[in-house]
């Protein structure tokens, strides 16, 4: 009887044994079932870690690169302002360097309306100097003494020394004095140019008794053409106008070979310049 007992007690505690491990073991599964799970959806989250993190990497290298374009759009965005800056401000200089011109150009024509107008008046007033002068001496042109020319705005009166001087002589003799004359009484009227008097001599050496006086012919011609001058003067010619050159023999106008020739060259030369 106590042995079927002990039996029994046995049986029931073996029993309750299986039940209890029974139910551990579902549990232990469940749990293990749940770890895996767990496991499953921490590789999936590390892999869309992952993934973030790549699309994080492509992101921020994208936004470097964006803020390098954006970088050197905005630089060159200042460059292109800075060179518009600098062409409008050279448009502006050139603007007002064209009135300037323009303006100056305006003058240019007014002043060579000016100059023109007034050497058309130099020119008349010469060629008017020059009909009266050929007027005047009329005889003496007549008879080849004195020979009148006109170029460009420069009169020349060319005088024969023989109607001047007399022969070895420097003194302005009476009849040159006369014919003299007649130059001064135009020349009065003469403001604007300048009055060179040249002395010209032919190539005969001076000779003789002459020669104390005048070594060689610049000094027989720088003493004719500075009594000619001296009496222009004293005839009311302003000495500031006037001036007195020698050549000597050095600038003849015809050969020196025949006696007709010597003659010409042996002259005094009036020339009406413009003024310095």
């Amino acid at each position: 009887m106590r042995t079927r007992m002990l039996l029994s007690m046995v049986i029931v505690a073996l029993a309750l044994g299986m039940g209890a491990c029974t139910r551990f073991e579902s549990t232990y599964m469940k749990e293990v079932g749940e770890a895996g799970d767990l496991r499953q959806q921490l590789s999936a989250l590390q892999q869309q870690h992952e993934e973030l993190l790549d699309e994080n990497r492509v992101l921020k290298t994208r936004i470097e690169a964006l803020t390098g374009d954006l970088a050197e759009m905005t630089k060159d965005r200042d460059t292109q302002k800075a060179e518009s800056d600098s062409l409008s401000q050279t448009i502006v200089e050139l603007r007002g360097r064209i009135a300037v011109l323009e303006t100056e150009n305006r003058k240019l024509r007014q002043d060579t309306v000016a100059l023109e107008k007034s050497q058309k008046e130099k020119v008349r007033k010469v060629s008017t100097t020059y009909q009266d002068m050929v007027e005047k001496m009329k005889k003496e042109i007549s008879e080849g003494q004195v020979t009148i020319s006109e170029l460009k705005g420069k009169l020349t009166v060319n005088m024969v020394d023989a109607i001047l001087f007399d022969t070895g002589k420097a003194e302005v003799k009476q009849g040159g004095l006369e014919v003299l004359k007649k130059v001064i009484s135009i020349l009065k009227g003469e403001t604007e140019k300048a009055i060179r008097i040249e002395g010209h001599t032919d190539d005969v050496p001076i000779s003789g008794t002459l020669a104390k006086r005048f070594p060689t012919n610049w000094e027989l011609s720088a003493a004719r053409a500075i009594n000619v001058t001296r009496f222009l003067q004293e005839q009311g010619i302003d000495p500031d106008v006037l001036s007195a050159v020698a050549y000597g023999e050095y600038k003849p106008i015809s050969d020196n070979e025949t006696p007709e020739g010597r003659a010409m060259n042996r002259r005094i030369e009036i020339i009406l310049i413009p003024r310095e």
